[in-house]
């Protein structure tokens, strides 16, 4: 039966999607439910009982039934008076006119008003859930009921509206104070955060007795985290989805004003035709010679109650029609393609949950129509305050106390330090970590320092790269205090947290990054000035030009080290100004000359010049004036010679020269007598002059990568050789003289022409096995006693 089934359809669409009915289809639902009730009552009377009962008129006149004239009988006509019929009609002819009587002179509205019903509430539920059906919104309808049901269902949406309410109860007995969860952004002239040390300092005194803890208003294990995680970003998806278009918007519309039309058309046609639905009817039928009769007077047994059923029917495509022209009403007058969460904002502490539009707007505008508590619970879900909560509950239950400290690791600078890459926030366990010295973080878009950060009392260096982050107020106060280094990596200059320049007592600082994006790169640096401790800055970027402010800072600053990632630095007379640097490095900087500005500073001590593109250093007779200069690093160049005034350079202790092409040493080198350390691996040299043994004070010699053929005996004269480094060198020999090096820990020969080596290395009592850098099948050419010797050496440093 169709009613069965359509009753069926409608059972079935109702659980699915009672959510998105407001009250007026819900409604309407129930007054198609007694149409159809109507419609299958009148068509089961209709089947049922008889149609139309019929009698002949034995006195008829003008085509009507009338009674016989005064004082006749039915027997006794008259000529010219109406005839009767003597014999009556059997079972069959009665039927016969029945059936003829009711199709052919009962009015069709009578005839098929069951019918009638049924299609007109057949097409009103189409149009009431056609939406539901339409393959272009059912999937969207579908996916946003499925999402709406398990985001209302989720641990985190009880979770997350309890923290509110904590948060709510909190912020009401703060009594107006500045909300904790406020992140600073100062600007670099910013001083009024002065002003607020004393309350600042109160907040980290009861952290870290522990009065301030975290909220822990409800528990969350981690197969729930990542459910919520998992809903998080289908919200996402199903947003960029659902706001390119208004398809369900525009069907809903047009579904409506079809009911509007179709209720016109009802009200207009059947209140006209219900008055044709008459219990008597006169029928005239040819079928005098059949029966003897030709008129017959009706009566339609259904007429009284289908004219009560249709009056009924009526009342009900009213009410029907009114609530669909309200409905219409209600789309065009209110903006249903935007939706506000304003007032949630105002209730709760996400204040960052965004308006929304289109078909996304137009369900959350028929979901409140429902119950607003849907469109209230599922906006956690749509906030990135809410989800950053959920990464940070996530991240503390994957990153254990365990799994942190075996992530702990040693730096160059022999701090124990935490490397954490690629996470969506800093663990909580982190901050359990007291004896971190340093903390590494890298690529962690979304970040923000707690002032729980104030546990980790060790915390001397931080290091961001590509992370930039922002920082709570105790938090900044806490590192204002500590943080001595601090290292950024940055892809956009507005990557770099302009909190940096609020550090008093910053020692280094290390920038790496793009600084000639625009015009106004600089600007950013300006907060430099502010680091009245800054003693050390390392910036690795491509400057053209020395900015200005990093010559304000030579009042304190005591090195400078500018990598220039092969741009050509070419402004470089401010440098003069920095006469208390005593580190200067130029590295990868295309310069071609020494810069002459950097002889005006008297306080040098090392410089590094590595990585440019000098073929001469003629100026290197200016380097005489710089008295307390020791270290000197021009490895990495195209260097063709030596100047001999390099022997004027008498307190040099480190000369750095390899990875040039020099062929021939001057002789005048050798009076550097303080050199301790001398490195010239990589060029083209020949020979090791004799005066290599004027060199008493030399610790370390490199001239690996060479076209050495012999070793001079002088060289074995430099008694204080601990290392020695002659590897790919075209040597045959190796004088016995190696063995007066008593305190020679490393000696490298791989790569050479050698074919054994000689027995006195057993006199190097120093020299280990892991210290001989040589084939293995040279080491078999020792005596046995010098190899028991040597890993007796290596046993005895383990």
């Amino acid at each position: 039966m169709i009613p069965i089934t359509e009753l069926r359809y409608f059972a079935d669409t109702q659980p699915a999607y009672r959510i998105l009915k407001p009250w007026w289809d819900v409604f309407n639902d129930y007054i198609l439910v007694v149409m159809l009730m109507i419609a299958v009552f009148g068509g089961t009377l209709q089947i049922t009982q008889d149609k139309m009962i019929c009698l002949p008129c034995k006195w008829v006149a003008n085509d009507s039934c009338e009674a016989a004239p005064p004082g006749r009988g039915p027997s006794t006509p008259r000529p010219g008076e109406p005839r009767g019929i003597q014999n009556e009609l059997d079972r069959h002819q009665y039927s016969y006119i029945d059936a003829v009587c009711y199709e052919s002179k009962l009015h069709w509205f009578a005839k098929y008003f069951p019918y009638l019903v049924l299609l007109h509430t057949l097409i009103f539920l189409a149009c009431s859930n056609f939406w539901f059906k339409f393959p272009r919104t059912s999937s969207k309808l579908e996916h946003f009921v499925s999402i709406l049901r398990k985001c209302f269902d989720s641990p985190w949406t009880t979770r997350a509206l309890s923290e509110t309410v904590v948060e709510e109860r909190d912020s009401k007995k703060m009594n107006g104070s500045a909300d904790k969860k406020t992140l600073y952004q100062p600007s670099p002239a910013n001083n009024d955060v002065e002003a607020s040390v004393p309350m600042l300092q109160r907040t980290k005194s009861k952290m870290e007795q522990g009065i301030v803890n975290r909220s822990e208003t409800g528990v969350l294990d981690k197969k729930e985290g990542e459910q919520a995680k998992a809903l998080f970003e289908k919200v996402k998806k199903f947003r960029i989805h659902v706001e390119e278009g208004d398809v369900i918007h525009r069907l809903y519309v047009r579904q409506t004003v079809i009911k509007v039309i179709m209720f016109l058309l009802i009200i207009s046609y059947a209140s006209y035709y219900v008055c044709y639905i008459r219990f008597s009817v006169t029928c005239t039928v040819e079928t005098e010679k059949l029966t003897g009769f030709s008129t017959f007077y009706c009566a339609h047994p259904l007429a009284t109650l289908f004219k009560i059923l249709a009056s009924f029917y009526i009342s009900l495509v009213l009410v029907y029609g009114l609530i669909a022209m309200y409905t219409l009403c209600w789309m065009l007058r209110r903006t249903l393609k935007r939706y506000s969460f304003e007032a949630i904002r105002e209730e709760g502490s996400y204040s960052d949950i965004p308006d929304l539009k289109n078909d996304f707007a137009f369900m959350l505008h028929m979901l409140d129509q429902y119950d607003p508590l849907y469109s209230k619970r599922f906006a956690v879900f749509l906030s990135e305050v809410s989800e950053n909560k959920l990464r940070q509950l996530n991240l503390n239950n994957e990153w254990t106390l365990d799994k942190l400290r075996q992530h702990i690791s040693k730096n160059s600078q022999e701090k124990l330090e935490l490397h954490l890459c690629m996470l969506s926030g800093i663990p909580e366990t982190v901050f359990d970590l007291v004896e971190l010295e340093g903390l590494k973080l890298e690529f962690i878009p979304d970040l923000t320092i707690p002032p729980i950060v104030a546990k980790l009392s060790n915390l001397r260096e931080l290091r961001l790269y590509h992370t930039p982050a922002k920082i709570e107020s105790a938090a900044l106060t806490f590192l204002k205090e500590k943080l001595k280094s601090l290292h950024i990596k940055f892809t956009d200059i507005k990557e770099i947290p302009l909190w940096i320049y609020s550090l008093k007592n910053l020692n280094e600082l290390h920038l790496t990054g793009n600084l000639s994006a625009d015009n106004n790169r600089y600007i950013v640096l300006d907060g430099l000035r502010e680091l009245k401790r800054l003693k050390v800055l390392r910036l690795k970027s491509n400057l053209y030009k020395l900015p200005q402010v990093v010559t304000d800072l030579s009042a304190h600053l005591q090195k400078l080290s500018i990598n220039n990632e092969g741009t050509k630095l070419m402004v470089l007379n401010s440098l003069n100004k920095m006469v208390n640097v005593s580190e200067l490095e130029l590295v990868h900087c295309d310069l071609e000359r020494i810069p002459h500005s950097i002889f005006s500073l008297h306080n040098l001590q090392e410089i590094n010049l590595k990585d440019n593109n000098l073929k001469t250093i003629e100026e290197i007779i200016s380097f005489q004036h710089l008295r307390r200069l020791v270290c000197l690093k021009l490895w990495y160049n195209q260097i063709a010679y030596i100047p001999i005034q390099i022997g004027t350079l008498n307190n040099l202790e480190k000369l750095y020269l390899n990875r040039n092409k020099i062929e021939k040493l001057p002789g005048q080198l050798f009076f550097c007598h303080k050199l301790r350390f001398l490195d010239l691996s990589h060029n083209n040299l020949t020979v090791i002059p004799a005066d290599v043994g004027l060199l008493q004070n030399l610790q370390h010699f490199a001239v690996t990568e060479n076209r050495i053929e012999t070793l001079p005996a002088e060289l074995f004269q430099c008694k204080k050789l601990r290392v020695l480094q002659l590897g790919n060198n075209c040597l045959e020999t190796l004088p016995a003289c190696v063995g007066e090096l008593a305190g020679l820990t490393q000696l490298e020969l791989r790569g050479n022409n050698l074919e054994s080596l000689p027995a006195e290395l057993g006199e190097c009592r120093l020299l280990a096995r892991s210290g001989l850098l040589v084939e293995e099948k040279l080491v078999n050419t020792l005596p046995p006693e010098v190899k028991e010797q040597m890993l007796g050496t290596d046993k005895e440093k383990a």
